[in-house]
């Protein structure tokens, strides 16, 4: 069990089935496809695909806070404007 709910979050969401440590990689457009994939194959999810993965990305970046290194949550912030420009909301 986790100290805290937040970390279980990133480890398995309810909604998507996400890569292990796809929030630790460095190739932004490898992290926005791989939350694409997640969020387009999930049946459990709510609401609309490209709002998933971003849900999922912003909860990452805010639960991290002052934790997320400034290298990784530029890496973060970029996988943002990929997962916009895959999904053709840019």
């Amino acid at each position: 069990m986790t100290k805290y709910w937040s970390a279980s979050v990133t480890r398995k969401s309810a909604a998507l089935d996400l890569e292990d440590g796809v929030f630790t990689w460095n190739d932004p457009l490898r992290i926005a496809q791989s939350l694409k994939g997640s969020a387009d194959k999930s049946t459990r999810r709510k609401s609309e695909p490209f709002r998933s993965a971003m849900s999922m990305l912003v909860f990452y970046i805010n639960r991290a806070g002052k934790n997320l290194d400034a290298k990784q949550k530029l890496t973060l912030e970029q996988a943002k404007k990929e997962l916009r420009t895959l999904y053709g909301r840019d």
